[in-house]
């Protein structure tokens, strides 16, 4: 600290968030690869680079470590460089697009590449899905409007409504599906997660307009201004390039899906709020499975630091900081998802974490209701002190 009273702190990460382009890119560079190395897997470039690359590399790197301080707080949350770095994610991400739409049409490429090419695009997608999650959360007209474009690649437009209003007001409650229970499967969670959210978002803008005097059909619908950009973008792709491509549009938009509700199931798998008189008690760290693998919070704009983000989610990705108190997960996001679509491994790993945070009460945890009725039947085992 100076004489001043003015903090000394240098975000060590500051110029490796452009690091974070890589993942977009991913999209643009199979072509390449392949003509480099003669390599035909590489049009996998996509989940093999997040699910195999950046997994190795985070074990090795480790913890993050850095928390910038409150004092720091409204000078780095004012600092455009960072908002920058979500801004460019866009037109990377569109760009690999159109590269990819015009080498499905084409004939040069097997089914079988094209078809890596099509989940290499998604698994863009769905990281440019984690873009949007940060732009629509801020309070500037041009940003969320942004988060809107971002997700129209994947179809997934009522994100933007069901995340900020459903997920954030009822999250580690039996009333979120976006939360996972404990002993659910990611293979059970992901119809339930991705036809609740489609359920609650609709609601949600059903009611908010009707506050309004507005009818649900109407362009200040934010889910139809959502969908209708994706059936633009759809539209003119197979316009411009022909049907053909269609299929693949739709293979990467699904894998941007699962990718992202993957994502959910991991970030909340067992967690409960309280009940409190006719609601719960206040979102806390404690809600949220954290994590601060360095190489992952770069890739993901700090989403890993997840335990704050829900505490307080008026903070910009720059400002978010690691919770001790939150429970922690053993390995990154991208470990975590590759964990998640493997349940007896996901079990072995996170059940007794979810046990050990409430001190072997599972009656305290976000379990199924029938699960939960069979619980409250059998006396608690661990006696008095685990409550």
């Amino acid at each position: 600290m100076t004489t001043s009273n003015t903090v000394v702190w240098r975000d060590r990460k500051r110029y490796l968030w452009l690091l974070g382009l890589i993942a977009p890119a991913c999209a643009l560079l199979p072509s390449t690869l392949v003509r480099l190395t003669g390599l035909e897997v590489m049009w996998w470039i996509g989940p093999v680079f997040v699910f195999g690359v950046i997994p190795l590399v985070d074990a090795l790197v480790g913890e993050d470590g850095q928390n910038p301080p409150e004092e720091v707080y409204h000078r780095l949350s004012a600092d455009r460089y960072y908002r920058w770095c979500t801004y460019l994610f866009l037109p990377v991400l569109l760009t690999g697009l159109l590269i990819a739409s015009y080498l499905w049409a084409g004939s040069a490429l097997s089914l079988t590449d094209k078809i890596g090419l099509a989940v290499t695009v998604g698994v863009s997608s769905g990281i440019g899905i984690n873009a949007a999650h940060e732009l629509g959360h801020r309070f500037e007209k041009h940003e969320r409007w942004l988060a809107k474009i971002a997700l129209a690649q994947s179809c997934y437009g009522h994100f933007f409504v069901e995340h900020n209003r459903g997920h954030h007001a009822r999250v580690a409650t039996p009333e979120d599906p976006a939360s996972a229970r404990y002993g659910e499967t990611l293979w059970e969670f992901l119809p339930r997660s991705i036809v609740g959210g489609l359920v609650s978002a609709w609601r949600l803008e059903r009611d908010r307009l009707a506050r309004q005097n507005r009818r649900v059909w109407s362009i200040h619908n934010d889910n139809l201004q959502a969908w209708t950009m994706s059936v633009v973008l759809f539209s003119v792709l197979g316009a411009v390039f022909g049907p053909a491509v269609v299929p693949y549009l739709i293979v990467q938009a699904v894998v941007a899906i699962v990718l992202l509700e993957t994502v959910n199931y991991v970030e909340h798998y067992g967690l409960l709020r309280c009940r409190v008189g006719r609601g719960y008690e206040r979102i806390a760290p404690e809600h949220s499975w954290n994590s601060d693998r360095l190489v992952t919070n770069i890739f993901l704009f700090h989403l890993q630091r997840h335990s704050d983000h829900h505490a307080n989610p008026g903070r910009r990705y720059q400002t978010l900081r690691s919770a001790a108190q939150a429970p922690q997960l053993p390995a990154g996001y991208a470990t975590m998802v590759v964990y998640a679509m493997i349940p007896p491994l996901w079990r072995h790993i996170m059940d007794h974490r979810v046990r050990d945070h409430y001190n072997g009460d599972l009656t305290r945890a976000n379990l199924a209701p029938r699960k939960r009725g069979r619980l409250a039947a059998v006396p608690n085992r661990f006696g008095p002190s685990a409550a």
